[in-house]
C-alpha cells in the first residue's frame, strides 16, 4: 500500500489492480441471519423487465405486476431477463467524520481502497462499475460503464474527495442515500463505503428502497477509539490546528462503549431486517483480507 495515513493518492489506488484479481463478486452467496441463517444468492447479473405472464405456484411474490392483476382479476408476475454485465455501483462517504484515526489510516483512505480493490475486481470479471462520493456539502455520482476508464474516473474522484472547511452545509448521509436511489440500476450490487454517522429514518428508508431492486453491501469503518476508549490517563487530539484534551476514566469508557455498541446493534438490525450484508471493517485491518474474509461463504458455496 503506497498511500499515506490521511491520503490517498492515485498511484497507490492502481497498484491495488494487482490484488484484486482474486476476488469474486458475482454469483456469491451471502447469509444474513434472520430468524436463523437466511441463504440468499446474488443475482450473477442485472435484469431487466422482459413481459409479464400468469403466475404460477413457486413464483417469487416480490415479482408480482399489481397493475396487470388489478385490471385482469388474475394474479400475474413479471419476467426478467439477464443483461450482459451486472453493474456495481460504490458509495463512497467523504464527509468530515471519515477524515479521521488514532490507528492505522482515515477512515476515509481505508473506505477508498476497499472501494478501489472491488471496482478492480468488477472491472476483472467484466462488470460495470458506477458510484458516487459525497461530502457535506453535496457529492458526485458516475453512471456505470465497463473498461479500465470507468474505475480511472472513479479512483480520481476519490482522490480529489476532500471534506468542506469550517461548519458543515447539511447532514449529508441521508441526502447521499437518497440519490443513491435514483443513480443505482434494478439489479446492481451497490457498496456502500461508511461510518453511517448521522444515519435517520429517511436514510434508513432509502436504504429499503434501494434493497427492493439491488443488492446491498454495508462496509461499516471505524477506528479502535470509537469503540473502546481507554481507562486512565490524558489524551490530547488535534486537527487543523484545534486541539482538543481527554481524561480517561472507567466510568468514561463505559458510556463510550455502550453508545458505540448502542449504534453499531442499531446498523445490525437495519442490516437484519432489509437482508443486506454488513460488514466491519477497522482502520487498522488489511482491507484486501477484510474483503477475502467477507467473499469467502461465496467461495465455498459455488
Amino acid at each position: 500500500m503506497n498511500d499515506n495515513v490521511a491520503h490517498v493518492t492515485l498511484p497507490g489506488l492502481i497498484l491495488l489492480s494487482q490484488s484484486a484479481g482474486g476476488l469474486k463478486l458475482r454469483h456469491t452467496k451471502i447469509r444474513v441471519a434472520q430468524g436463523g441463517n437466511y441463504l440468499s444468492s446474488f443475482k450473477g447479473r442485472g435484469m431487466e423487465f422482459d413481459e409479464t405472464r400468469l403466475y404460477t405456484p413457486g413464483d417469487d411474490a416480490r415479482h408480482m405486476d399489481w397493475r396487470v392483476t388489478a385490471r385482469t382479476g388474475k394474479a400475474h408476475t413479471k419476467l426478467f431477463r439477464e443483461e450482459r454485465e451486472r453493474p456495481v455501483f460504490l458509495s463512497v462517504d467523504a464527509r468530515a467524520p471519515m477524515f479521521f484515526a488514532t490507528r492505522g489510516v482515515f477512515k476515509y483512505v481505508q473506505a477508498a481502497r476497499l472501494a478501489a480493490l472491488t471496482a478492480w475486481s468488477a472491472q476483472c470479471h467484466g462488470d460495470r462499475v458506477g458510484g458516487q462520493v459525497f461530502t457535506e456539502a453535496g457529492g458526485v455520482e458516475l453512471k456505470p460503464e465497463h473498461g479500465r476508464r470507468a474505475v480511472l474516473h472513479l479512483l480520481q474522484k476519490l482522490v480529489e474527495a476532500e471534506p468542506p472547511n469550517g461548519a458543515a452545509a447539511s447532514p449529508g448521509l441521508d441526502q447521499a442515500l437518497a440519490r443513491l436511489v435514483h443513480h443505482a440500476r434494478p439489479g446492481s450490487l451497490v457498496f456502500v463505503f461508511s461510518d453511517f454517522r448521522g444515519l435517520g429514518t429517511a436514510g434508513e428508508y432509502s436504504l429499503l428502497r434501494l434493497r427492493r431492486h439491488c443488492d446491498v453491501i454495508l462496509v461499516f469503518l471505524y477506528d479502535p477509539l470509537e469503540g473502546q476508549l481507554p481507562t486512565s490517563g490524558r489524551y490530547r487530539f488535534a486537527h487543523d490546528g484545534r486541539e482538543l484534551s481527554l481524561e480517561a476514566s472507567p466510568d468514561a469508557a463505559k458510556v463510550h462503549a455502550g453508545r458505540f455498541a448502542q449504534r453499531l446493534e442499531a446498523l445490525t438490525q437495519i442490516a437484519r431486517q432489509h437482508r443486506m450484508r454488513l460488514i466491519p471493517c477497522l482502520t487498522t485491518d488489511d482491507p484486501l483480507a477484510v474483503l477475502r474474509e467477507s467473499l469467502r461463504i461465496s467461495h465455498t458455496n459455488r
